[in-house]
């Protein structure tokens, strides 16, 4: 398909909107300027383009789970986000036993294959059981690397991230195991001191898992996790920007630090774009009340109802972040994160990965890879 899109408004060099245009031809963009020199196929009459967000970490929504290993689930959890932008995304699976890790690995790998997802995140087992969040404790074990290297081994080169608690035993040389095979490894649920979270970026973690949520707090006389992965400029930082996770006040924050290091992610499960209800996150019962999603057993928060367009709405909105850099943290940060160099910005050469935004900055189309997504908002 060749295409060109006018009368859009356009971030420029500066951050600033400008009025301009957007040619796609296949599934690349071949052009962009901002001016109304080029003859439209489609004038979007001020509409804002966006690069298509990338969800680093996103569990599911529409009432499907990327941990059931089930196909149409997996497939219609992917959907469900790309209606709302998400043109590129990891499913993101919680502590389990080896033969559910294998089973669910495996049913995801076809759905990486056929470009559905980017890859798989494991959020576990490997975490501390003094941090485990919405974790079955049951499941949690320490890293031993050769454990590690056997899961690894069962994603055949698709498992892209891996969440890890840096105090554990056996915890810096799996990080580096994981790193070896071009995996991402990411430090969090997480009791680790200032020590242990450098240690473990020193042997190459690379990621923060929702900073902030599931560790010790920033304390003025003990940095903890939180102080080396803010400031470590080889750490790209998590942030789940739904007004329950973290205040307004900390994104903003967080943003300013590490401007070119922050990411906005979901952290979705089931329950976003399906409603309050009763839900299940690996094995573990989750109440989904006015958009909040809670254990049942204990009242930890278990994931989130969000969705990128929200996340990024949100931080510009509330938490009071420029739209470029609200914009960036949703796309060309976590694409830089994964190494996907054709995502995340709107340039030419870039895959054709675009959000078409209304007035109230809510999802109107959605093209991936030069293709109008149906179902779009």
């Amino acid at each position: 398909m060749s295409l060109t899109l006018g009368g859009v408004q356009l971030l420029d060099a500066d951050g600033e909107l400008q009025r301009g245009w957007i040619s796609v031809e296949g599934d690349r963009i071949v052009g962009i300027g901002y001016d109304d020199s080029a003859p439209a196929d489609i004038k979007l009459d001020g509409r804002t383009v966006l690069p298509g967000f990338v969800d680093m970490h996103c569990h599911g929504g529409g009432g499907a789970s990327y941990t059931s290993a089930d196909p149409e689930q997996i497939a219609r959890a992917a959907q469900t986000h790309l209606a709302h932008g998400t043109t590129t995304t990891n499913a993101s699976l919680v502590s389990a036993t080896y033969d559910d890790l294998e089973r669910q690995i495996r049913a995801l790998i076809p759905f990486v294959d056929d470009g559905t997802l980017n890859g798989i995140h494991l959020e576990g087992p490997w975490i501390s059981p003094n941090y485990c969040g919405a974790h079955d404790p049951a499941t949690l074990r320490d890293p031993h690397p050769d454990e590690v290297a056997r899961i690894m081994d069962i994603g055949e080169g698709r498992i892209s991230m891996v969440t890890i608690a840096p105090e554990l035993p056996g915890a810096v040389t799996s990080i580096e195991r994981i790193v070896a095979t071009g995996a991402i490894a990411a430090l969090g649920h997480t009791g680790a001191d200032a020590d242990h979270a450098r240690a473990a970026v020193d042997a190459g973690a690379t990621v923060a898992t929702h900073l902030f949520n599931a560790m010790p707090p920033l304390l003025h006389r003990a940095a903890g996790p939180v102080g080396v992965l803010l400031t470590d400029p080889r750490v790209t930082v998590e942030l789940i920007s739904d007004g329950h996770h973290l205040g307004p006040e900390v994104v903003s924050l967080t943003m300013t630090t590490a401007r070119e290091r922050s990411a906005l992610i979901t952290d979705a499960m089931a329950a976003a774009g399906a409603g309050d209800g009763t839900y299940v996150l690996g094995d573990l019962e989750v109440r989904v009340t006015d958009g909040v999603a809670r254990l049942v057993s204990n009242g930890s928060l278990a994931g989130s109802t969000l969705f990128m367009d929200s996340a990024l709405r949100r931080a510009v909105r509330i938490a009071g972040v420029p739209l470029a850099d609200a914009s960036a943290a949703a796309s060309v940060v976590p694409a830089r994160t994964l190494c996907l160099a054709d995502r995340g910005e709107l340039a030419v050469g870039q895959r054709a990965d675009l959000v078409v935004l209304d007035d109230e900055w809510a999802v109107e189309r959605v093209m991936r890879a030069g293709q109008w997504v149906s179902g779009s908002r």
